[in-house]
């Protein structure tokens, strides 16, 4: 692993030009994948059962 130091610019401009270099597939796989795991993060807050449409991407 390695440890860079650079501004909150640099490192947003870097994270874009990674991702637009990503193919129109790819970038919908990380955007899924990042939903992933923004929903595994750990919250008090507990969401109420509701009819909307749900993706679940889990392996039964």
């Amino acid at each position: 692993m390695q440890v860079t130091f650079q501004t909150k610019e640099e490192s947003n401009r870097q994270q874009r030009e990674a991702f637009l270099k990503l193919s129109g597939a790819e970038r919908v796989f990380a955007f899924i994948e990042l939903s992933k795991q923004i929903n595994a993060f750990p919250t008090k807050h507990k969401p109420e059962k509701s009819n909307n449409f749900i993706i679940d991407f889990t392996k039964k």
